[in-house]
């Protein structure tokens, strides 16, 4: 601020006048913008009103298609700038700060986006937020391809070519997203470029918060309205701390627990809500939530907030002072929140849903756990030669299920090094590794002849297998239960 007032050559008494002036500008261009469309300006006394139901109201009054829907008015938090005396130095000197100043928000129904809307501050530093639903322009989409869907809400229970839509919809990715967000800015902030001007700058666009859907489709209501709620006792009572620092792709320590310097909270909870109960892990206000919409939806989605917590492959940053420390060199560094990695936040978020429906995948509705485990608890003969049986219950093979059940083998699948440094935690010399690794060996082969885990073709890895994955978790959750538990289901 001191710079641009500066090249401005303004006084700091004379800043708020000049920000006051602005912040009229900017109003008369909001509401010429709404009378030349001819669409409402409204004022709204409390920023707790649901803009969105009004907007939906107009749409469906006005029967609009494209367009500007309205431009509503209201006070809302906001941090911007004061000026301050400082006593030190006994001089005025700016301070960014938490206030309240009026916020304009612009409805539109943009020809590729759908209902959207952005959001702009209208005091220093003139902050923009665009919030674009990503359904809304895969129904656009759908439209241009002459494709047949239903739309309830803000999900489809039906879709006449599921791939199809998946594939329009992973397109969204290979947008130029600063053009298109650069684009909306021009249509509703027309003075952006001259309060820009005075030090050459633009608007820098970032994700403040990324939500990211995995839709299961039921052919009907009842199929999951059988199972939901299982999966729901499922997933608030075996589903430790641990279980969701995997499922939102962080590392847990070999004894499978939290470690005890992690200074962070997961909180895990349900909500009973109109639609149906919803059940939400939350981790560094980032958080996966499960919800059952429109009756035969299963939702799953990883919500964004704090992109620190993930990683992206890419080289570094240039610094403040010029080239940045091993410029050009690509390796693991923390994700940004600059549109410039919003794929791989996809790719993490798809990663840490597909995470989550594989443990839900031990519930299975009211099949007995024996019926999915009985083969693996007895013996087995293999080219004449016999393979013991699982004992799940055992210490050592409770052991093995845990470590091959980890999140982070999920994807990538494990080695005979990886298990060996989970069964194994003391120091060992070369002639102990070797035996350890021979021992490891061993419990593969028992795992593979069961069809728990199988090889990744060309490797030396393993995964679990579709019904190991289903095994290994029931087996694992019926550990846990305590007595009461399963009295109650014996009842």
């Amino acid at each position: 601020m001191d710079a641009y007032l500066q090249v401005k050559k303004l006084l700091f008494k004379d800043f708020k006048q000049f920000a006051v002036d602005l912040t009229q500008r900017i109003k008369a261009a909001a509401l010429r913008m709404a009378e030349t469309a001819g669409r409402p300006f409204r004022y709204l006394p409390s920023c707790n009103t649901r803009k969105e139901t009004l907007v939906r109201e107009l749409i469906k009054q006005d029967r609009l298609e494209e367009g500007l829907v309205g431009v509503f008015g209201c006070v809302e938090s906001c941090r911007t700038y004061f000026l301050c005396g400082n006593r030190q130095t006994k001089k005025l000197e700016f301070k960014l700060q938490g206030g309240r100043c009026q916020h304009f928000y612009f409805y539109q129904l943009h020809p590729e986006f759908g209902l959207m809307h952005l959001r702009l501050q209208s005091w220093f530093a003139f902050l923009v937020q665009i919030c674009i639903n990503g359904r809304e322009w895969l129904s656009r989409q759908m439209d241009r391809y002459k494709m047949d869907y239903a739309k309830k809400e803000n999900c489809f229970p039906w879709i006449s070519h599921v791939p199809g839509a998946q594939r329009l919809m992973d397109k969204q990715l290979q947008l130029n997203w600063p053009d298109q967000l650069d684009h909306s800015l021009r249509q509703n902030h027309p003075l952006a470029p001259e309060i820009c001007r005075p030090l050459g700058l633009k608007y820098y666009w970032t994700t403040e918060e990324s939500e990211y859907a995995t839709d299961l489709m039921f052919k009907s209501p009842k199929p999951l309205s059988s199972i939901y709620p299982t999966l729901v006792r499922h997933a608030i009572t075996c589903f430790s701390s641990a279980d969701v620092m995997r499922f939102l792709g962080h590392s847990v320590a070999s004894h499978g627990k939290v470690r005890g310097n992690f200074k962070g909270e997961v909180v895990s909870d349900f909500k009973e809500r109109p639609e149906g109960i919803r059940v939400k892990h939350t981790l560094n206000t980032n958080s996966i939530k499960m919800y059952d919409k429109q009756g035969s939806i299963l939702r799953i989605e990883t919500t964004i907030n704090h992109a620190r917590d993930f990683r992206v492959f890419r080289e570094a940053q240039t610094g403040a002072h010029g080239r940045a420390k091993n410029q050009g060199k690509k390796a693991w560094r923390i994700m940004r929140r600059g549109v410039a990695d919003l794929k791989r936040r996809a790719e993490v978020s798809r990663a840490a849903n597909i995470r989550y429906l594989t443990a839900l995948a031990a519930t299975n509705g009211k099949v007995p756990l024996s019926q999915w485990v009985e083969e693996v608890c007895k013996p087995l003969q293999r080219e004449g030669r016999r393979i013991r049986a699982l004992n799940p219950w055992s210490p050592q093979d409770a052991a093995l299920l845990q470590a091959i059940n980890r999140g982070e083998f999920k994807i990538n699948g494990f080695l005979n090094r990886d298990l060996r440094s989970l069964l194994f935690t003391t120091k060992a010399g070369p002639e102990e590794q070797k035996r350890r690794a021979s021992a490891v060996t061993r419990k593969l082969s028992l795992l593979r002849a069961h069809g728990l885990i199988k090889k990744l073709s060309g490797t030396h890895r393993y995964v679990l297998s579709q019904n190991g994955h289903t095994m290994v978790t029931a087996l694992l959750a019926a550990r846990q239960a305590t007595v009461d538990e399963l009295t109650k289901i014996a009842a």
